[in-house]
Formats: C-alpha cells, structure tokens, sequence
C-alpha cells in the first residue's frame, strides 16, 4: 500500500491523484470492469454537480482537477470517482469501540481496493484526514484533524435511491464534520444510496452508531457492529447468521476496559474467527486499522497478523512528514488490487 502526503488546494489534489492513477493499472482495471459489468444506471451531470455545490463543493474542484488532468469525459470522471447514484457490491466489516478508541477490520474483495493510503490537509476549505481511500475520491475509514473518527459497514442493496455511497459519505464525514454531533446532522441530511451502518466517535469520546437506509436514518448507542441493522431490523437481508455470530463472537470477546492492543490481536488474527480470508466472497479482511481521537494517532495493519504501523496525525499537521512510503503486509489470496 502506497502512502500520499498532500498539503494544498482540493483541485491541485486531485491533479495529484490522476497522476498517480496514470503510474497504476486501475484505469484499465476500472475499465474491464465495467465492460464486464455494464451500469444500470444514468450519470446525470448537473444533478451530481448540483449535490456536490451543495454538501463539498471543494470536492467538487478536485473532480476537475481530476478530470484535466486525465482528459476523461466528466460522465467517465463521475461514474468512476463521483461515488454519487453508482452502486457499492455486498462486503463484510466488523468495528468494536473501545474506551478511547475504534476498531475496524475493512471486508471486502482485493479487486476493488486502491491500495493507497492518504494524509491530506487542504488549504481552500474541509477538514484534513487521514486514513486508506476507497475508490480514490472517497474513504472506507478515517479520522480528521479534530478527531472525529468513522467506519462504515454494509447493510443491504435493496430499494436503492439517488444519493451518495458509502465510500464518499465517509469523505463526506470527515471533510466537513468537526464531531459526532455534526455528523449526525449530515447523515440525517445527504441522500444515501443504500443501506449502511456509520460508526462515528470523537476527540471527547462520544460514539454512536448511525443505521442509514435511503429511506431511513436513527441512531443507537452501541460499541460494536457487524453487518446486520439492530433498529431497523425490517430493512435487513434475509440471510444475517453469519452476522450475527461474528457480532457475538466480538461480544464474548471484549470488554470495555479492553486494550487497544489485545482489541487489535483479536481483529488481526484469523483464529478469533473476526478476521475473514473469504476474499472471492467479497468479504475478505484487508486491513485492520484502529483511531485513537483524543491523540490525533492512528494504526493500520495490512493483512492476517500483519505489522502494525502507527501514525502521529497530530504530528504531521504540524508540518512534520512521514517517513513511511509504503505499508506492507502478506492477504491470504492471489487476487491483486485494482491499482495493480
């Protein structure tokens, strides 16, 4: 996994971006795919500019920086970086919050995955956030310079609507929303395209999980999550067993005085039955990463037992660098990322 350090403007960024899409194979992976999975769906131009100009305008402009610098048709750009009325496929996910921190191991299939891991502090408006991308422009998990972490898991796809998927309302959150408050206001607000669990906890320690359907949204007080709703147990899939047992495998094994370190062992290691190697499935673990708000820190390992790197975001906001070009660690299948 490749790290990304940017400090500037939003359109400067995603010229960034593109270049580094062109030193990669994701183009012609992003290609195939859809040639072999044709969109049943229609890019409407003005309507996902209209959405941006009114949620992350700025996000709009690294868009176009994206889109100069690759020289793609803007319905090209959006159907494959807007994240706005396309469709996200059926994955995994777990998250446990402990006293002053999240857990999450990220599910889903290597195909899909960046394999970039992004430190960005915009100059021009947003927030700065750290944390794997997904897709490029959005984020799976992440935190932001006031220390509102975030973590998603997948519901369903039934009865989608027209509004943002998952991997670009987790940008959404940590671009714009200072703490947990505000981001319950924004989930409440944005249209969401299908249905998920958004995990949120800040610098203060507050943490609540959002259930949100394109009709729906309420939140709970929980500390872990899996892949099945608990509220709006109406809108589930009719096949949640393997949910619900990994959820209660989590339950019997944590605590709230839990360390971060044994959360993360258990997360990270294939024999606590958290961690999946059902990568052909969709639903394999690639990384398992962990916030600490209150510290401005982060870790993430890259596969089963991987090594842990951790991250001073606090340090790095200050002007200091990283000195980690790449994150390593060993997936259990041969299925490579889309950027390779």
């Amino acid at each position: 996994m490749q790290t990304l350090e940017f400090r500037g403007n939003h359109y400067d960024y995603g010229v960034a971006q593109a270049e580094w899409l062109k030193s990669t194979k994701m183009l012609q992976n992003r290609e195939k795919e859809w040639r072999i999975r044709r969109p049943r769906f229609d890019i409407n131009i003005d309507e996902t500019k209209n959405i941006y100009q009114k949620f992350a305008p700025k996000i709009w402009d690294e868009l176009m920086g994206i889109q100069d610098t690759l020289k793609f048709p803007l319905e090209t750009i959006l159907l494959n970086y807007g994240h706005y009325r396309v469709y996200a496929k059926d994955s995994g996910c777990s998250i446990f919050l402990g006293e002053d921190y999240m857990v999450r191991n990220y599910d889903y299939s290597p195909a899909t995955y960046d394999g970039r891991f992004s430190l960005f502090q915009p100059t021009d408006g947003g927030y700065a956030q750290i944390g794997p991308t997904s897709r490029v422009t959005g984020r799976m998990d992440g935190m932001n310079e006031h220390g509102l972490a975030m973590g998603y898991n997948f519901m369903h796809r039934k009865k989608p609507g027209d509004g943002f998927v998952c991997y670009m309302i987790g940008r959404l959150i940590l671009e714009t929303c200072k703490d947990v408050d505000d981001a319950v206001r924004l989930l409440n607000e944005i249209p969401h395209r299908s249905s998920f669990s958004y995990i949120l906890m800040d610098k203060t320690n507050k943490r609540i999980t959002v259930e949100a359907t394109p009709r729906e949204v309420v939140t709970k007080q929980n500390n872990l999550c899996t892949n099945h709703f608990e509220i709006l147990s109406h809108e589930n899939r009719n096949y949640i067993k393997e949910s619900v047992e990994r959820y209660n495998r989590i339950d019997q094994i944590t605590n709230d005085q839990m360390s971060l370190e044994d959360a993360f062992r258990y997360f990270n290691d294939p024999q606590y039955e958290i961690y999946s190697k059902l990568f052909k499935s969709w639903s394999g673990t690639i990384h398992t990463s962990a916030y600490i708000p209150s510290q401005l820190k982060m870790k993430i390992a890259l596969g089963e037992n991987g090594t842990i790197h951790t991250f001073d975001f606090k340090e790095w906001l200050d002007g200091k660098s990283i000195t980690l070009p790449t994150i390593t660690g060993q997936i259990d299948s041969d299925i490579l990322f889309a950027s390779e």
